[in-house]
């Protein structure tokens, strides 16, 4: 049985992508049984209502590990992104915009990608992202503003699939 501490920087690095994935597997799947079972609004209302409270969890449990206090802006912000669980298996870049304001985008998303291997039309998760989102953001610091610059189903480019910006106001 292998213990945590004799795993290599590398296998580290492998084993929590592949806890990312276990995790985005898991919620896939507990969305399809709701889905099945309700219908694709009830899944949708779902899930919706276990990101308000998920996102703020994640929030939390990164500030605490990166020893952040609620407040801290745009630097706070971008640290805590680059940590979210999708993180370690999505392709995503954050554009700074000014000192008060980023653009992160998904450029590449393993839900919407696997949906485009099947041929299926893009998940409609932008509902489910404000809120995910803005209670992201907000966590780290109440001030920031979120907004959707696209989130399918809006349409989007081909560089990514959908794009938020976060903007800190001024109290």
């Amino acid at each position: 049985m292998n213990k945590i501490d004799d795993f290599t920087k590398e296998e580290l690095y492998t084993l929590v992508q592949d806890f990312a994935k276990r995790w985005l597997a898991h919620d896939g799947l507990w969305f399809q049984a709701v889905e099945k079972t309700g219908g694709m609004d009830e899944a949708i209302a779902a899930d919706t209502a276990a990101w308000e409270k998920f996102t703020v969890i994640e929030a939390k449990r990164i500030m605490k590990f990166l020893g952040l206090e609620p407040g801290g802006g745009i630097p706070a912000l971008k640290k805590a992104l680059q940590l979210r669980l999708y993180a370690f298996i999505n392709k995503q870049e954050i554009i700074d915009v000014d000192e008060n304001t980023i653009i992160f985008r998904m450029n590449d998303c393993r839900v919407q990608s696997a949906r485009n291997r099947k041929d299926l039309p893009d998940f409609p998760c932008k509902s489910v992202g404000v809120v995910e989102y803005s209670g992201f953001a907000r966590t780290i610091d109440p001030r920031f503003e979120t907004k959707c610059i696209c989130c399918p189903p809006d349409e989007h480019p081909a560089e990514y699939y959908c794009a938020w910006e976060f903007t800190l106001r001024s109290e």
